[in-house]
């Protein structure tokens, strides 16, 4: 999907410790992208259960990290760290795999749901079934975020840290806020762990070998460019619908919420690609579709060209950033050494989980109000916590709650 041909071969560092093979790889996050309803957070959610919780893949401190970096650069939040967590995992080629399967599921239901929108109307039924998947989704988020905190905070200067992230980010919102919460927590972090004892010296050896060379990183930077010309030879359209969406990618700071008027100025006023009605209405599949919302351009690529316009408008909006995040992360790796960096870091982790908790209230004041929303909120803390069953299953059977129920 991402031009694997172009860089199939690029990046190949030995397996890690607890090795996980390309096609192990591509069916966890398969499965991630198949479940992970309820927006960006949700989906962070899945991957932090799968590969740091069960199968131990990843540690917990490099999960934050990718979180933490992920927040602070262009795109979408949730795929970038998946292109994170890949890219730990198995290289550049793991990056690719990982964040091509958490896209396919939402890729391939949004495309025919698009058919099926635009050939027989709206579907009323998906929103009893969002209306069950927001209680559990919160649920989700909220456990997830309390395991974090259970291991990654150990102090009370940490605890300050992340209830004060949480305070802002209920109380103010936006971006700019959310910047602001990590500068000002990598900030504090520095003056107030700097001299601490037991911060990490060096980088791991495995962690280490998974940082392609400056060439292939290069290499792996012109893909948009080598898409481009693919697309024009294709169909003029399809070249418009990419560089748009590609261009849109690079300034999504904050996710798709806070540019969805930047989207819409584009294609409804701007390039006329659809309605007003339709933009709502590929923004309403966007959150009942697993994976992030920003899929809603495949919906809009369908309706200009097609299969083919879902595609290249699918490229184009997760692409770039996840290009971005690769790199960001190859320099990460050379400067995580610092201890001024792990100073900063061990600030902003708390800070992230104070945001994952202000998200968990956010998207649960948005459930009904009603005693099914309370039973499924109750009945999927009782199973993530008690019986530790894997949140795969936990969105589709409380989706069907929702359908059957509400």
């Amino acid at each position: 999907m991402w031009c694997s041909v172009a860089i199939n071969r690029i990046g190949k560092p030995p397996l890690p410790k607890n090795e996980i093979s390309l096609p192990s790889l591509f069916w966890t996050f398969l499965k991630v992208g198949s479940t992970a309803f309820g927006g960006f957070m949700a989906l962070i959610s899945v991957v932090q259960s799968l590969v740091v919780e069960r199968r131990r893949l990843l540690r917990q401190e490099d999960m934050l990290d990718g979180i933490s970096l992920a927040s602070m650069l262009p795109g979408p939040v949730a795929v970038n760290v998946v292109a994170y967590v890949g890219y730990r995992l198995r290289g550049v080629t793991g990056a690719l795999v990982a964040a091509t399967a958490v896209i396919l599921p939402s890729f391939l239901l949004i495309t025919t749901l698009s058919y099926v929108y635009f050939r027989w109307g709206q579907m009323p039924a998906m929103q009893k079934l969002f209306m069950g998947f927001i209680p559990a989704v919160t649920a989700i988020i909220a456990t997830t975020a309390w395991g974090m905190s259970v291991k990654a905070i150990g102090t009370l200067r940490e605890t300050g840290i992340m209830f004060v992230s949480a305070f802002v980010l209920l109380n103010v919102g936006g971006f700019y806020s959310t910047l602001a919460v990590i500068v000002f927590a990598g900030i504090a972090g520095y003056w107030l762990f700097r001299s601490d004892t037991g911060l990490q010296g060096s980088v791991d050896a495995a962690l280490k070998s998974t940082s392609p060379s400056r060439p292939k990183l290069s290499v792996l930077a012109l893909t948009p460019v080598l898409i481009a010309p693919i697309a024009e030879l294709s169909a003029g359209i399809l070249a418009k619908l990419f560089v748009t969406f590609a261009g849109m990618s690079v300034i999504l700071f904050g996710g798709g919420y806070v540019f969805i008027p930047m989207i819409q100025e584009a294609v409804v006023d701007g390039q006329h690609w659809v309605t007003q009605t339709e933009f709502i209405d590929a923004i309403a599949l966007g959150q009942v579709t697993p994976g992030p919302i920003l899929i809603s351009a495949a919906f809009i690529g369908y309706k200009v060209a097609g299969v083919a316009g879902a595609a290249v408008s699918t490229i184009g909006i997760f692409a770039p950033p996840a290009i971005i995040m690769l790199i960001a992360t190859s320099m990460l790796d050379r400067i995580k050494n610092s201890n001024a960096i792990q100073a900063c870091l061990r600030g902003v982790r708390p800070a992230v989980i104070g945001m994952i908790f202000a998200a968990a209230v956010v998207i649960g004041s948005s459930a009904q109000n009603h005693w099914l929303s309370l039973l499924i909120f109750s009945t999927a803390l009782v199973a993530l916590l008690r019986f530790r069953i894997e949140v795969v299953w936990i969105i589709p059977v409380s989706g069907l709650m929702g359908l059957a129920l509400y």
